[in-house]
């Protein structure tokens, strides 16, 4: 068990990834169309939920304050979280946190095999920060730490984090796992490193600040699929549904 590890009633996050109109091959479905994206995020309006980065929403529910938020996040730092994510957040008033591989920054998701997508160079990087959005680390190479030596975990954690805080000038308080990979030893060497908070993929246990979960939003999910994800988020965790959309809400 981590030193983090008291279970948080949070509220849902939402696990995005790349935000493009292109019709090339997905076959690991990270993709979702932008008119996609925007529909989501009217439907979460809709219900009156708006949403922020995951920092942000750790910090509401410390305070008591996090009732009305969703967390967005967009794992890997494609170059497309600026180009087009970016627009469809800024309509609908919500900031996210985007998760860069640190060592691919100019480069691309070479971890996966099929079609290859640009990450983010150093200046999006940092411009994504000045539209208001959090950078997280998403270690240097997307390696999958559970499991792996201490000497690799601990490299890929502090030295993504000392990347972007080197190109940020700033603070980078956020983890994410790759792949959701994690076990305790990983946990333990985020919350060390000098994290405030870590999340993971899907999995509720032990659901505490360095391995908060969330919900995976595939290229095919529509109106009915999110709300299902939130609702079964809210029965998890035991937090109120949100309130039901009023009849006719655009």
């Amino acid at each position: 068990m981590t030193a983090g590890a008291d279970r948080l009633s949070a509220p849902a996050v939402l696990m995005y990834h790349s935000i493009s109109a292109s019709t090339e091959p997905d076959p690991h479905r990270i993709r979702v169309h932008p008119d996609r994206l925007d529909r989501h995020l009217r439907l979460l309006r809709r219900f009156g939920l708006r949403g922020v980065s995951q920092t942000e929403l750790l910090r509401a529910v410390d305070r008591g304050e996090s009732a009305g938020l969703v967390g967005l996040t967009f794992d890997d730092g494609y170059a497309d979280f600026l180009s087009t994510a970016v627009p469809v957040l800024a309509r609908h008033g919500m900031t996210a946190t985007v998760y860069v591989v640190a060592g691919h920054m100019g480069a691309t998701n070479s971890w996966d095999t099929g079609p290859q997508f640009p990450i983010m160079t150093a200046d999006q990087v940092r411009a994504a920060a000045a539209a208001g959005h959090e950078v997280g680390s998403h270690t240097t190479s997307h390696a999958r730490l559970a499991g792996a030596d201490p000497a690799t975990v601990a490299a890929e954690v502090t030295d993504s984090r000392r990347v972007l805080e080197d190109v940020l000038q700033a603070e980078v308080p956020g983890f994410c796992y790759p792949y959701g990979a994690y076990d305790a030893a990983a946990a333990e060497a985020v919350r060390a490193a000098g994290y405030d908070n870590a999340c993971v993929t899907g999995d509720y246990e032990p659901g505490d600040r360095f391995t908060l979960p969330r919900c995976y939003i595939s290229p095919r999910d529509g109106r009915a699929v999110l709300l299902a994800r939130l609702a079964r988020h809210a029965l998890r965790v035991r937090r109120p549904l949100p309130a039901t959309a009023p009849a006719g809400a655009a």
